[in-house]
């Protein structure tokens, strides 16, 4: 697919329901006694993987023509194993926090995943599974496809996350619900916390201790009972980030997106991004389910200015540097970027595909590590690159917003992947008038 130079983007666009938080619900609810019903649930690839798993192992999941989703949860104990692979997709969220929950029961199961996923370290969640008593039997480094065998009996630990991960400390914590005992996670650097608002949502008690500086121990008690309830998912902000670039490099653009998740450890774009002189704007901010919502309004002010990126704020952003990679591109001066060793297994090494990207359309960038320099153009971008994308959504969607405002058209190899987590991405940007 190919974009090119667009009008002003202008109006009211409403982005789909946070992925990470869709995730939660459905897992949760599977677990709860009653039944929980869903609104605004991303129907997105990885999402619809964790439905299908969950319906696999027992709980029972439809959903309606009034939009919403229905689960009717079979308890902490009531999971149990599938009578086939579980296929997680591309969904590395999807197979890592699964796993925690299978930890914590009598269940034996085997979980496997696209070309993409299958390369993707499961090691992290292993390795503090095992401690509590879960086994696990995969390929070399830790990697699908993976066979695991649950314990009823799991022991309660005290675990440092190595990187900054929330989806090893959700592992963990949801692990933690049949451990007999408390289980407690200490992260150095904070990382997101949908899964402790989830759980409190549902709830169980989840504590937090400050120890020092930025680390947090949380502590969660085993044999709690989690009720089902009502929630209604805000839209996703990494989504929303791309419509947020587009707006700030498409010369004119005015545009609202509605009810999108302001979590404080999701927002470090936006904050960067205001600070490279963006006009962005939240308004209506309201809390929901523990969530911090707000309406974002954006509009183009002219060139951003490139600025040095505080390396802590990384990990609350970890998903959206694909995009502001796009922003600094057409930047006076440069952004720096570092602490950005994680983006190396992600879906693909976006460390490498960015800079390989941004290289092809005429932008100049300085890549190490765990680094990224990129020298922006202060104008209008050369374009004209062909991308591969590696089946990497963010970096097929970063490269299509870049072609909406360089000189030259920009083309993808493949925008299937997009599906995964922004099913209507390509029709909402042609509903914008934007030339793809």
């Amino acid at each position: 697919m190919t974009s090119r130079q667009c009008p002003a983007l202008m109006g009211r666009v409403k982005i789909p329901g946070d992925k990470s938080i869709s995730h939660r619900a459905l897992m949760l609810g599977a677990l709860a006694h009653g039944e929980t019903i869903i609104s605004g649930l991303l129907e997105g690839g990885d999402v619809l993987a964790t439905a299908a798993a969950l319906s696999a192992m027992g709980a029972r999941i439809s959903s309606g023509d009034d939009g919403l989703w229905r689960v009717h949860g079979v308890g902490t104990k009531g999971l149990h194993s599938p009578d086939h692979v579980l296929d997680m997709g591309n969904s590395g969220t999807s197979t890592r926090l699964l796993a925690g929950i299978m930890a914590g029961h009598a269940i034996t199961a085997t979980l496997t995943g696209d070309a993409s996923l299958i390369k993707r370290p499961m090691g992290r969640v292993i390795t503090p599974l095992e401690q509590m008593g879960a086994v696990f039997l995969a390929r070399d480094g830790g990697k699908l496809p993976m066979t695991m065998r649950g314990s009823d009996s799991l022991k309660p630990i005290k675990y440092t996350l190595p990187v900054a991960s929330a989806q090893v400390k959700s592992a963990v914590l949801l692990a933690g619900l049949r451990a007999n005992g408390t289980t407690t996670v200490i992260e150095e650097h904070p990382t997101r916390d949908h899964t402790e608002n989830m759980l409190r949502h549902f709830g169980i008690p989840v504590r937090i201790e400050k120890i020092s500086g930025l680390t947090d121990a949380i502590h969660i008690d085993g044999g709690h009972v989690l009720q089902g309830c009502a929630i209604d998912v805000p839209g996703d902000p990494s989504s929303a980030a791309f419509l947020t670039v587009a707006a700030l490099i498409v010369p004119g653009s005015d545009i609202t997106l509605p009810r999108i998740g302001i979590n404080p450890r999701r927002i470090g774009l936006y904050d960067t991004l205001k600070e490279m002189g963006a006009d962005i704007e939240f308004k209506n901010i309201r809390t929901e389910a523990g969530e911090r919502i707000a309406d974002i309004t954006v509009r183009y002010t002219g060139a951003l200015q490139g600025i040095t990126v505080p390396p802590e704020r990384i990990p609350s952003m970890i998903d959206e540097v694909p995009i502001l990679c796009i922003a600094a591109a057409f930047a006076q001066g440069t952004t720096t970027m570092t602490n950005l060793a994680e983006l190396r297994v992600k879906e693909s090494d976006r460390l490498a595909m960015m800079a390989t990207g941004l290289d092809a359309c005429g932008v100049r960038v300085e890549a190490g590590e765990d680094s990224l320099i990129i020298h922006g153009t202060g104008h209008t971008p050369e374009g004209g690159g062909a991308i591969e994308t590696a089946l990497d959504h963010r970096i097929a969607m970063s490269f299509l917003i870049m072609g909406l405002a360089s000189q030259n058209p920009i083309s993808v190899d493949d925008t299937s992947p997009i599906a995964t987590s922004f099913p209507d991405f390509i029709k909402l940007l042609q509903d914008m008038y934007a030339d793809l």
